[in-house]
């Protein structure tokens, strides 16, 4: 029931008095205030975004001038001047702990234009003094395979390995180390395009076909991969250790499976 005026009037009345007694003789009396409105703050442009730097964690990297990068300023046209930003980013790469053992980084090598691109594991002893992948014995191997078996001309492949650098004492790659460097290949992968990719040996192969099979499971078939051919075959160094005619004749065949999608004579028209 809603009360009257007089009855309010009264109610006030009485608890005045009351505050009275109490020694109250002043009430502070609140004003509502109007809200200050905050100026709008002035549109900004937005930041300009720096070129992406390359991760690091804390590893002292060993960096020397770039024998790939070298190799490229050889080369005319787009390919070898798109690879030249990533080579340099290789050269001074601090993403894991091998950057601190390695003599030079080991980018790749060969023409950037070929439509055949050979990948391997990581550098050995010799790739690590001279910074080219495939220069000691299995490198040589290679080259018997590229020029004889599929008598190509070397210089018209491109070559290049899983890792930058070498492990110490040859050891297999590990996996962050393999995940560090998955960047810099599938860039040159991208920007080299090949039109059929060797993957020599296990990393590499496992790499580039997703499947995590044993290297005799994977050879001997063409995978479609990103719109590349993708074939494996054994390393020219687990040839060299296990040099039967069985194992020569295996890479044999799988090396002919490219030829097949690439054709006889020369890669490249000079």
């Amino acid at each position: 029931m809603a009360l009257s005026k007089a009855q309010l009037a009264r109610q006030l009345r009485g608890h005045l008095e009351l505050l009275a007694a109490g020694g109250v003789r002043e009430l502070p009396v609140a004003t509502r205030s109007q809200p200050t409105r905050k100026p709008a703050p002035k549109r900004q442009a937005p930041p300009r975004m720096a070129a992406p730097a390359v991760p690091t964690a804390g590893f002292k990297a060993v960096v020397v001038p770039s024998c790939a990068l070298a190799e490229l300023n050889t080369f005319q046209g787009d390919a070898a001047r798109t690879l030249e930003p990533l080579a340099e980013q290789v050269r001074v790469c601090a993403r894991c702990r091998l950057c601190e053992t390695r003599t030079q980084t080991v980018f790749g090598t060969g023409n950037p234009r070929s439509p055949l691109m050979i990948v391997g594991e990581a550098p050995g002893g010799d790739e690590d003094t001279k910074g080219v992948p495939f220069v000691g014995r299995a490198g040589k191997l290679l080259t018997d395979i590229i020029e004889k078996g599929m008598k190509y001309r070397r210089e018209h492949v491109y070559i290049a390995n899983v890792l930058k650098c070498r492990p110490p004492n040859n050891r297999n790659p590990e996996q962050d180390e393999i995940d560090a460097c998955r960047g810099y290949l599938q860039q040159q992968i991208d920007l080299i395009n090949p039109k059929v990719i060797l993957a020599v040996g296990l990393f590499p192969a496992q790499w580039l076909t997703g499947q995590k099979l044993p290297i005799g499971k994977l050879r001997g078939q063409v995978y479609e991969v990103n719109g590349r051919k993708v074939i494996a075959t054994y390393h020219p160094a687990y040839l060299l250790r296990n040099y039967t005619v069985e194992t020569r004749k295996k890479v044999h065949e799988d090396v002919l499976l490219a030829v097949g999608i690439l054709g006889s004579g020369p890669l490249i028209n000079e």
